[in-house]
């Protein structure tokens, strides 16, 4: 799904910082240790030194540094117990502001005593779930995938499961591709109480047969995000652009991208996506590590504001970090200036 970073690749573009002073709250950042691919605190510490005034960020579950031992429906607490542990202010941010963890949420009621031991390894911070589920009957594109079993939104497991989340204070992070919406449009319908945000602009696919008839998919794609938008309960996460089925080609060209060239091709997506929910409902993610593929930290967070240009302040205030900060109960509020 997308590519380890090439450091000497990277350097080649750089950029001076646009609007230097905004407050952004990076609502989607992950930390792991995989073999060739290591990012962790001081990783993203690094970027975040780079030159955005980024003033917290939310980590989001990545199957990472789950416990080794035990029962095994309790190890993805040792991914939330991670986090907590790396939660921190490093310099202008609070790192791991807000915790989204993971559960196996087809245990169905039996997923409370999970959910109790993840909060309380939060010490405070873990705010909701994710549970991917990801899936396309299109062999060709989930070649290079992980594979998951279709369906799972419908399953009657997995929905009680999914029902234990807000009588517990915790919301539903949602993976799909966009194939995937109208099961979620049902999920929305079914737990109008549960507040839901929909990961990586709603999963929208630009490769294998959805490459091949682009406009057929991006009609389809809006058409579902304005049904769910319609949903006072659903919000939407801007980013995860960088990744292959996304479809651009940025990673295979002798130079990276600068800022201009990325909010070009990201633009009719991001904005599509603004115009459905609205600036209050939408929130810039930057994906980190996965789209370190494609960009850096800084040009990534030049692109989006390359994009929002012509927006009201108040816009951009609810985009970077006012939206976040409500969706996920961050414990301070955006701070401008260093």
């Amino acid at each position: 799904m997308f590519g380890p970073p090439r450091p000497e690749w990277l350097a080649l573009h750089t950029e001076p910082i646009i609007d230097p002073d905004r407050p952004i709250v990076d609502s989607h950042q992950h930390l792991w240790d995989h073999p060739g691919n290591r990012y962790m605190a001081e990783d993203f510490a690094a970027d975040l030194a780079t030159g955005h005034n980024i003033v917290a960020s939310v980590y989001m579950e990545c199957a990472s540094h789950y416990r080794e031992t035990g029962p095994e429906a309790l190890r993805p607490v040792g991914e939330v117990e991670l986090a907590a542990s790396l939660a921190a202010r490093v310099g202008n941010t609070d790192i791991c502001a807000a915790i989204v963890g993971t559960a196996d949420l087809s245990f169905g009621d039996g997923v409370k005593p999970v959910l109790e031991a993840a909060i309380e390894a939060g010490q405070g911070r873990l705010r909701g779930i994710r549970r991917i589920t990801a899936w396309d009957a299109d062999e060709e594109m989930m070649a290079n995938l992980i594979r998951r079993r279709p369906g799972m939104l419908a399953e009657p497991a997995f929905r009680q499961g999914l029902a234990c989340l807000a009588p517990l204070g915790l919301s539903y992070d949602a993976f799909v591709f966009q194939p995937q919406l109208p099961e979620l449009i049902e999920i929305v319908h079914a737990f109008p109480d549960m507040q839901i945000v929909i990961d990586h602009c709603g999963g929208p696919i630009r490769i294998a047969s959805y490459g091949r008839r682009i406009e057929e998919s991006f009609a389809a794609w809006r058409a579902d995000l304005r049904a769910l938008a319609r949903c006072d309960n659903v919000w939407i996460k801007l980013g995860g652009l960088g990744m292959r089925i996304a479809g651009f080609d940025f990673e295979w060209r002798d130079t990276p991208p600068t800022s201009e060239q990325l909010a070009e091709a990201w633009r009719p997506i991001i904005e599509t996506c603004i115009e459905a929910f609205g600036p209050s409902r939408s929130m810039f993610e930057s994906n980190f590590p996965p789209d370190k593929g494609v960009t850096t930290y800084p040009i990534l967070w030049n692109a989006f504001k390359r994009i929002t240009a012509g927006y009201s302040e108040e816009e951009k205030d609810a985009l970077f970090s006012g939206s976040a900060s409500r969706f996920y109960r961050l414990l301070s509020p955006p701070r401008r200036g260093r």
